[in-house]
């Protein structure tokens, strides 16, 4: 067998291994966040929220009302038109949803985590095969070069980041080929001493590509850009500096002609205005990077990125004792990694709206390879490379384990939901009630639920009148009792207690916590 066939046959045995692994998480995903919800309804749904609707509040619904929101029915087929109406009207690009969209396509009528899921293991084959390009091109010239790379683009597939990234239904997967595609393109084009229109003209696709799945995607685009500018300017290669730059002006032209809506999105928006007002906010800097740390350690380097951190460190001091440089023939590529990725991920870490690893989890291969990059490079510039390879393999193993050590969970396999989900579908899909504050919206949270139980009622800062309540549940029977929903900002035990006294029910258990609200049974 040729080396080459070797080559691929290794890395078609690694994406099979990793496949199955992504399928038995997901398998084991139990429920949805409510940015996994807006993605099904924004591929499919005629409007963004399903609260828009003039009849969602102060009615009764069946599971039909809601599961519409989240599945492709019948005389939709063939529609697309409200994907790109949806995006325009709400804060991300297109290109992902209509790949949901077409994915959604084979599961009519019903809901299906799988679509969603499916298109990410597929991009996560891809994520996997440049992960291993890149990896070659750091540890060229290393022994067993090839063999490393795949161990480690393996590792990185399988880290907690990337089987919450697999199992999120969102764009970041997506996202997060996007960035691998361009650094490996930027990688080419440092190789090249001359212009070479075809790579230019890839360059170029994933640009547009990357602008049109997410905006953070820029942040990464941005800085190797500016590298690369500096680059041609210390060498004097004006011409390329141009081409290069035309590439660029041509893809972001084409992006907004294909969706000029980005404009309003990241600059006039509610979501663009609040990250430039987070990235002016001096104070709040530090400790968005904190928190944004504590996760990359706990999904990225499963809780173990302190003890490299800290090897490092020891690794460095030793050098700097010895008067020896950090890095002996430092891979040139490296930096083309570095930077971008740190310059998106604290521009993210202050800029997004929340805490939470989805807005970085497009970087976060990008981390683990260049962390394991400059590790593995201060180990063998320092020890024989038995005694490194030894000691690379201990973080690997360590890094691989450490998920049933720590008892680490992705973030969206909600295995914890499972037994409420069955019970509500089956033991107690009763009539039920969502008292809902408004000032606290996350329905979308619990949408899930409302797609199986046969009834629901949506009560919108209602006043809990005995008046009210009976004529909410007038010809209801409620003869096995309620499902009470209570969202944030009320009191609870108030609320239940109005409503069993307005109904005539006893008393009143707690089943659960759920994403954005508490939920009881009275009966």
């Amino acid at each position: 067998m040729s080396n080459k066939k070797r080559e691929i046959l290794i890395i078609g045995i690694v994406l099979i291994i990793q496949t199955i692994i992504f399928i038995i998480v997901g398998a084991n995903k139990e429920y949805i966040h409510m940015d996994e919800a807006y993605s099904l309804g924004l591929a499919s749904y005629d409007k963004v929220e399903i609260q828009d609707n003039e009849d969602f509040y102060g009615n009764w619904h069946n599971k039909e009302y809601y599961k519409d929101y989240l599945v492709v029915n019948d005389d939709e087929i063939g529609e697309y038109s409200q994907v790109y109406e949806n995006q325009k009207n709400d804060v991300h690009p297109p290109i992902y949803y209509i790949l949901l969209r077409i994915a959604m396509g084979f599961s009519i009528n019903s809901f299906s985590k799988w679509p969603g899921i499916i298109i990410n293991i597929i991009i996560y084959i891809f994520i996997t095969i440049f992960t291993y390009l890149i990896l070659q091109k750091l540890l060229e010239g290393k022994q067993l070069c090839k063999e490393k790379s795949i161990i480690l683009a393996l590792i990185s597939s399988i880290t907690m980041s990337s089987l919450t990234n697999v199992i999120y239904i969102r764009m970041y997967a997506l996202s997060a080929l996007n960035i691998l595609i361009t650094a490996f393109l930027h990688i080419k084009l440092y190789d090249s001493k001359e212009i070479k229109p075809k790579l230019l003209v890839l360059i170029g696709i994933s640009a547009f590509i990357g602008s049109l799945t997410h905006y953070y995607y820029l942040f990464y685009l941005a800085m190797l850009y500016l590298m690369f500018a500096i680059k041609y300017l210390k060498e004097k290669r004006h011409k390329e500096l141009i081409y290069y730059t035309v590439t660029m002006g041509i893809a972001g032209i084409l992006s907004l002609l294909i969706f000029p809506y980005s404009i309003q999105h990241m600059f006039f928006g509610y979501r663009g205005q609040g990250v430039i007002s987070k990235l002016i906010n001096i104070p709040q800097f530090a400790e968005s990077i904190k928190e944004y740390l504590k996760k990359i350690n706990l999904y990225v380097f499963n809780n173990l990125m302190y003890v490299i951190a800290v090897a490092l460190i020891i690794l460095a001091i030793y050098k700097l004792i010895k008067k020896q440089k950090l890095i002996e023939n430092s891979n040139s590529y490296a930096k083309y990694i570095l930077f971008p990725t740190l310059f998106y991920f604290t521009l993210v870490a202050v800029a997004s709206p929340w805490i939470e690893l989805r807005y970085v989890m497009p970087v976060c291969t990008p981390i683990f390879i260049i962390m394991i990059y400059y590790l593995s490079e201060l180990l063998f510039n320092i020890f024989k490379e038995k005694a490194s390879n030894i000691i690379m393999i201990v973080f690997l193993v360590a890094i691989l384990i450490s998920p049933i050590v720590f008892k680490i969970e992705s973030e969206v396999a909600y295995s914890n939901k499972k037994e409420i989900v069955a019970k509500l579908g089956e033991e107690l899909n009763l009539p039920t009630i969502y008292c809902f504050n408004s000032e606290n919206n996350r329905f979308l949270d619990d949408i899930l639920l409302f797609s199986i139980l046969n009834e629901s009622y949506i009560a919108r800062d209602m006043e809990y009148t005995e008046q009210n309540i009976k004529t909410i549940f007038n010809n209801k029977d409620i003869s096995k009792g309620i499902i009470v929903f209570i969202n944030e900002g009320q009191e609870n035990d108030e609320i239940l207690e109005k409503l069993r006294k307005a109904t005539g029910l006893e008393t009143w258990t707690y089943l659960e916590r759920l994403n954005a609200c508490d939920l009881y049974h009275l009966k």
